[in-house]
């Protein structure tokens, strides 16, 4: 131990004096300003001139390349002509050595403030970043108040590279302002400046809260890339700061520099988010497209609302300047700060400008940044007189990476997605359930990952399941295609037969009893769907048969075949060859031509009739609820648990309608299951219509046997 300990005093008295050297060779080279001493900040002592020991120091050519030893630099020499000449405490942190090293503590100050303002004459030095208090520094702070922890070394990076303002500062401003609504100009209300390079804000979205996020709308979270290519370090070269493209060749073709990584699109966005058509242009243009759409939405907003035109400029401060000539484009007259601002006009710009201080957004947390741009177009919006058209462009990707959704954002207030959930809605949770036959509680995740799907992210090959097991205990499978299988682990639903009778044993078919509560399919079960009697995801009344698995023609039998895997989109072209239709719902059993739905229409698809089907069974559900089951009962396909007692019997669903119903015999509890089934899988008509109408017939019947004296069970 006291070996280990004197080695370390000396590596350190060896750092120490390698880093005085590194400065005074800074000093011959960029004699202004003076030469500082990196681990002290103090003027350095040199009588002489340096000897030329850069060639031995390690990294000193990148960091003196880099725009954190410019002491040329706007970020350093920005109060050179205030008095006195100090970079001020608010700014201090990112702006000079001392201040650094003041806000880490390591000038044995309280952590995470800044006590003093700082020099002028430092930049980011090597001991910076190099010094006891950052070697332990895991958390940092963001103006939200919202505190990341358990990082390593990208917590230094992300100390300034977090912005100086988030929702609460705009909101702060709002109110101190004064504002009684959003759209009346308050002369005490202005801009709202992110600053530069708020990197950390569109990675961790809304996790960290950098953007204005507007109320009722959900945010994606951090945005996970691949194991070992997470962190800022791990991207960007420490010193140099420069992207190591070369990581990005592996999985990217046609990378070769930083230029063409903006052309950079993953298979897991693959909607056009700024509606031009687009959908191979790289994620970065996207972005572009949807600033042009704040800024004309901003500007039709100042002219037409707050009664002032506006222009932008990226690179002179306070940015928004009076249109003086009202042509929409920055002129050398238009110099006069932007001064009418309402609260709706000064969020979308606060997210415009969010948008373009992180010129590297579209790999830090680009879908983040596309979901505020959406938001701030769609909120100006409803005040324009023409607004910007979003008719083509989308906020959220397909399913499986719509990382803002509830599917993702549900355990965000819990800070853990359940054991029993986290298999489908977490990012490595399919991988460890292959891996280990089950799952343990996980943090939320923004979707799905590559990794999800495929055990190789250069290769991309999928993992090869055999048989899956679904709820009601039956192993089932497609023959030959092992990866087609992966779908089926999560699309299977988490209830069954089985289920359902085991959760009313012993009851009377029609005896309410406080024991029986409604069990819920869960969402897309359409792997239940195609394996029918199979794999029993329907309740299946005692006496019936049922269809089995639903074998469509060869090449069109597994999810893979109908759906494009990343994108989520039916292969509509495919059905057309052989069904001479344009939607797959128009499709229909050619024989025989049977009116399933007593409707007197045999043309329609089958889809249509388990429409017709369900409508007539919830008609039954409700006559059997209020006259059998004691309680008019409602139906609301968006509010968990979905069916509530209708308060005012009208046999719609309410505001007032609230109150979880709990009046249930296991008649009702069959057919309510079978109701919920085919709302959940609403691609049932094409995984296994005859099934679907098989399940909905019989439940129609055990309500009401004459209900079904027009319909036709197949």
């Amino acid at each position: 131990m006291k070996k280990l300990l004197k080695g370390l005093l000396i590596a350190s008295l060896v750092l120490v004096f390698v880093s005085v050297l590194a400065a005074c060779q800074q000093a011959e080279e960029t004699p202004a300003p003076a030469p500082v001493d990196v681990a002290t900040a103090e003027p350095c002592p040199v009588a002489a001139p340096c000897p030329d020991l850069s060639a031995d120091i390690p990294f000193y050519a990148l960091w003196m390349d880099s725009g954190h030893a410019d002491s040329t630099a706007e970020a350093f020499r920005h109060w050179d002509e205030e008095s006195p000449k100090e970079v001020p405490t608010g700014c201090a942190k990112c702006h000079s050595s001392p201040g650094f090293l003041d806000y880490v503590g390591a000038d044995g100050t309280a952590i995470n403030v800044v006590d003093a303002p700082a020099s002028t004459e430092t930049v980011i030095s090597c001991n910076t970043c190099h010094n006891e208090a950052t070697a332990g520094y895991s958390s940092v702070v963001f103006p939200s108040g919202a505190e990341v922890t358990g990082l390593g070394r990208e917590a230094v990076c992300m100390t300034c590279h977090q912005g100086r303002a988030s929702v609460v500062q705009v909101d702060g401003a709002i109110a101190k302002s004064g504002a009684t609504d959003d759209d009346t100009v308050v002369a005490e209300l202005g801009f709202t400046n992110i600053h530069y390079f708020a990197a950390a804000v569109s990675r961790y979205g809304t996790q960290v809260k950098g953007g204005y996020e507007y109320a009722g709308k959900t945010y994606d979270v951090m945005f996970d890339h691949v194991v070992g290519v997470q962190a800022c370090q791990d991207c960007h070269n420490p010193h140099s700061l420069e992207l190591e493209v070369n990581k990005c060749v592996g999985c990217h073709t046609g990378v070769t520099d930083g230029e063409s990584v903006k052309n950079i699109r993953m298979q897991s966005s693959m909607v056009d988010y700024d509606g031009d058509g687009d959908v191979e242009e790289g994620i970065a243009f996207e972005i572009e497209g949807l600033q042009t759409m704040l800024l004309s939405a901003i500007q039709a907003y100042a002219s037409e609302v707050a009664g002032t035109p506006i222009v932008y400029s990226a690179t002179a401060y306070p940015y928004f300047f009076i249109d003086a000539n009202a042509d929409g484009a920055l002129d050398d007259g238009d110099t006069e700060r932007y001064a009418s601002w309402a609260p709706r006009l000064a969020k979308a710009a606060y997210n415009y400008q969010t948008s373009i201080k992180d010129p590297g957004a579209f790999a830090h947390g680009g879908k983040y940044i596309i979901e505020l741009l959406y938001d701030s177009i769609e909120d100006l919006n409803t005040k324009l007189a023409t607004p910007v058209d979003l008719t083509a462009a989308h906020r959220e990707d397909a399913g499986h990476f719509a990382g803002s959704t509830e599917a993702f954002r549900h355990w965000d207030e819990d800070g853990a997605v359940p054991a029993s959930c986290a298999k489908c809605h977490s990012g490595m949770g399919l991988p460890t359930f292959l891996a280990e036959g089950a799952v343990l509680s996980v943090e939320p995740s923004n979707g799905m990952m590559c990794e999800t799907c495929h055990d190789s992210v250069s290769e991309f090959t999928r993992y090869q399941v055999e048989t899956v097991t679904f709820p009601s205990g039956a192993k089932l499978g497609f023959e030959d295609t092992p990866d087609a299988n992966l779908c089926l682990n999560c699309h299977q639903g988490r209830e069954s037969t089985v289920s359902v009778n085991r959760a009313v044993a012993g009851i009377g078919l029609d005896e309410v009893s406080e024991k029986v509560s409604f069990r819920n399919v869960h969402y897309f079960a359409a792997g239940a769907s195609i394996f029918g009697t199979e794999a029993k995801g329907a309740y299946e009344f005692d006496g019936k048969e049922y269809a089995g698995q639903f074998q469509h023609v060869d090449g069109y039998a597994t999810c893979v075949d109908c759906h494009d895997t990343h994108g989520l989109t039916v292969n509509t072209g495919a059905c057309k060859g052989c069904h001479q239709v344009d939607e797959p719902a128009l499709i229909r059993f050619e024989d025989p031509a049977v009116d399933y739905d007593g409707d007197g229409d045999t043309t329609e698809g089958i889809k249509g009739e388990i429409d017709t089907l369900v409508e007539k069974l919830y008609v039954e559900i409700q006559a059997y609820a209020t006259a059998k089951a004691g309680t008019p009962l409602v139906y609301n396909p968006h509010a968990y648990p979905y069916f509530f007692i209708d308060a005012n019997a009208d046999g719609l669903a309410d505001e007032g309608d609230t109150e979880r119903y709990a009046t249930w015999t296991p008649r009702l509890l069959f057919s309510a299951y079978n109701f919920q089934y085919a709302q959940k899988d609403p691609g049932g008509f094409a995984h296994n219509g005859q099934y679907l109408i098989q399940v909905l017939y019989d439940s129609i019947q055990s309500l009401n046997p004459a209900a079904v004296g027009e319909l036709t069970r197949p």
